[in-house]
């Protein structure tokens, strides 16, 4: 009776050995599967090209209606960072403001080559380069509304009443639900042009909106004393705009980075900014992060 309790356990043990080798097995192919899985860098080294999706969004990115040819300062930041890689660039499509971060999970494209604001949520579902420039937000309203001020960090916007014109996906979007959650919104679709929201500011449909000052400038251009900026002193966000990779692209990020620092170090990216910049101050420069005594 004794041997036979002894036989029953070694068999018990065997099988329990055999079991956890095959889950252990198991585990390991499927490991070694996700590990297998080429990088976006890899991916981008060994084809020589980098694909990059992008949204009309001037004076970083401006397509031209009959060509389809893209300039700004985006674009030739970005090509001039492949051409230093000794990389192929390729402007692959054109996507809505929501959708830019499901292209990059899908590898639809490597990069998203327009200007990105750096925000939480961005950060925490991409990878992002360095800050090309950055971008202070303003706050718009119609000419003659004076219910507003940015006095006690702009809470006279929080309420009811107030009307916030959004585009879905865009950082506007986010400080409207993050700061202003009691204000009601106007929202508009991912490709809305900018344009439409200082619409509905000046037409009574919304009261306030969030933009870069030169989209300000450009709108006001052609429909004079119709809006006013009252966080020209203090905009309410100061963002930077960065090129956006696929969540965890570390190397990727490291060779655009360093790519793009050179640039900026050695003059490039003011001298393009120059050419776009339709006064001075539209846009904050990048800081250099020396002293030369």
């Amino acid at each position: 009776m004794r041997t036979k309790c002894i036989l029953v356990g070694v068999l018990i043990g065997i099988m329990i050995v055999a079991l956890t080798g095959c889950l252990e097995s198991s585990g390991t192919t499927s490991n070694s599967a996700e590990s297998t899985a080429p990088s976006v860098y890899a991916r981008v080294i060994e084809s020589g090209k980098i694909r990059a999706a992008y949204i009309t969004y001037p004076p970083a990115v401006i397509k031209d209606t009959i060509t389809g040819d893209l300039t700004g300062t985006f674009v030739e930041v970005l090509e001039q960072v492949a051409k230093n890689l000794d990389l192929e660039l390729e402007w692959t499509e054109e996507v809505g403001w929501g959708a830019q971060i499901e292209g990059l999970q899908a590898d639809r494209y490597d990069i998203v080559g327009s200007p990105v604001w750096a925000n939480p949520t961005r950060g925490k579902l991409t990878t992002m380069s360095i800050p090309v420039y950055f971008s202070g937000i303003g706050v718009y309203v119609r000419d003659g509304d004076n219910r507003f001020s940015e006095d006690g960090g702009w809470k006279s916007i929080n309420n009811g009443n107030t009307r916030i014109v959004t585009i879905d996906g865009e950082t506007g979007d986010l400080i409207a639900r993050t700061d202003f959650p009691n204000a009601q919104r106007v929202s508009l679709t991912q490709l809305s042009d900018i344009s439409e929201m200082f619409l509905n500011v000046k037409s009574n449909k919304a009261d306030v909106l969030f933009a870069e000052p030169f989209y300000g400038y450009e709108f006001l251009k052609n429909n004079p004393g119709s809006v006013k900026n009252i966080g020209s002193a203090n905009p309410i966000r100061t963002l930077g705009n960065c090129y956006m990779f696929k969540s965890g692209e570390f190397q990727f990020k490291h060779m655009i980075d360093v790519a793009v620092n050179d640039l900026l170090n050695s003059g490039f990216v003011d001298k393009v900014i120059d050419r776009y910049e339709p006064y001075p101050g539209t846009f904050y420069r990048v800081a250099r992060p020396y002293r030369a005594d």
